[in-house]
């Protein structure tokens, strides 16, 4: 009644009065923006015009109802309020943004002709938290897994993504379908892979990514539970298993499920001295070695699963024998020893015949001539020139 009572009365202006606002409006245009809003959240519509002579401005929703005229609210939803009203800004709000909210609002400024902008309301819909199915435990090593991940409501429709021990798996299946309201999809993504006793207690990552999300993904884990036949390791207390002491075997088994207990045996039968070889848990404890203890020795593990084994040859050694073979070698250090001496006496007889020979040839052109000679002064005279450089030439000999 509001919007026809106001129409009616535009009618009956003059026509001065009508010519006026027509020329006066010709600068006049509104102005709108799109909005894109998560579903349950607010929207904002705002409609502005940089230039008014008092024109009012309207709302409309899709459906071209009137949603506000001027601050006048035209529609009974609560959940529409008006943000601001002026001469130049009409602004509304609508909370709790539902997908059939989403369409082209209108907004008109009321000049001759009425001009309008549109504004497209997007609704995105947000996912529901992921689920993942496929899994049954226990799953045996070997075997071949197949996950499913899926989740409904979204729009557009969201991205699956998939991890292992945080590193992403990009062999996947993807499939979207529309849901019933013709509005959202549902997303599911599977997932295939041979496991191993690798992949036990590993925890597998299904993440939703989506616009509405607010670069907060929505995740769903798993927890893997691989059973497998045991692995199993033989560890001596001591590498040199020595006469008289203790020696202590663990048998070191891993499986799912854990094998409890193990069984040992010696030389392919039971262990033949109870009383000195006792069994506590996974550890053969030989109170104190002799000679008839050598021999193989077998641990063997078995779960549901299957049975493994692991075999450990013992050679006892005699101490004496040990402590030789581990202290220092005399021999060879003597050996050495006689090297060097040896070199030494060379050096020391070729450097004395050195010196001898130098102390001849010194004589020899020194004094030539003079080798009959009863001692040194006689030498000199005698010696080639003596004559001339007898005072310079002269030398003691000690």
């Amino acid at each position: 009644m509001f919007i026809f009572f106001f129409l009616c009365n535009l009618s009956l202006e003059p026509a001065a009065a009508s010519k006026n606002k027509v020329k006066g409006s010709q600068g006049q245009f509104p102005l709108t923006q799109n909005v894109t809003v998560v579903e349950g959240g607010t929207a904002i519509l705002t409609c502005r015009v940089d230039q008014n002579d008092n024109t009012s401005l309207q709302w409309s929703n899709p459906a071209q109802q009137t949603l506000y005229f001027d601050d006048k609210k035209a529609l009974r939803d609560n959940r529409i309020e008006l943000v601001r009203a002026s001469w130049h800004e009409l602004s509304i709000s609508v909370s709790d943004v539902s997908l059939s909210d989403e369409g082209q609002y209108t907004c008109s400024l009321f000049t001759m002709p009425v001009k309008t902008s549109k504004a497209y309301l997007t609704v995105l819909g947000v996912p529901e938290k992921p689920q993942i199915s496929g899994f049954s435990s226990p799953v045996m090593e070997g075997d071949l897994m197949q996950l499913t991940c899926k989740t409904s409501g979204s729009k557009p429709a969201a991205d699956i993504r998939w991890f292992k021990n945080d590193k992403e798996i990009k062999d996947v299946k993807y499939l979207k379908e529309e849901d019933a309201n013709r509005k959202t999809f549902t997303v599911s993504s599977t997932l295939d892979f041979r496991v191993d006793r690798s992949d036990d207690g590993v925890t597998v990552i299904c993440r939703v990514d989506h616009e509405s999300l607010n670069a907060t993904p929505q995740v769903a884990m798993q927890v893997l539970e691989i059973h497998y036949t045991p692995s199993v390791k033989i560890i001596p207390s001591t590498p040199f298993p020595q006469e008289g002491q203790p020696l202590i075997l663990t048998c070191e088994s891993k499986g799912k499920p854990l094998p409890e207990p193990v069984l040992w045996t010696k030389d392919g039968g039971e262990l033949p001295d109870p009383d000195r070889m006792v069994v506590s848990g996974r550890e053969l404890n030989i109170l104190f070695l002799n000679k008839t203890d050598n021999g193989t020795y077998r641990c063997e593990a078995t779960n549901t699963i299957g049975q493994s084994s692991a075999e450990y040859v013992l050679i006892v050694h005699d101490p004496n024998a040990l402590a030789g073979q581990t202290g220092p070698d005399h021999a060879l250090i003597g050996g050495i020893v006689a090297v060097v001496v040896f070199v030494t006496l060379c050096s020391i007889f070729l450097l004395g015949r050195y010196l001898a020979r130098h102390k001849g040839t010194y004589l020899t052109n020194e004094a030539k001539g003079a080798e009959d000679a009863p001692d040194a002064d006689t030498a000199i005279i005698n010696a080639e020139g003596s004559q001339v450089n007898a005072e310079e030439k002269k030398e003691y000999f000690i």
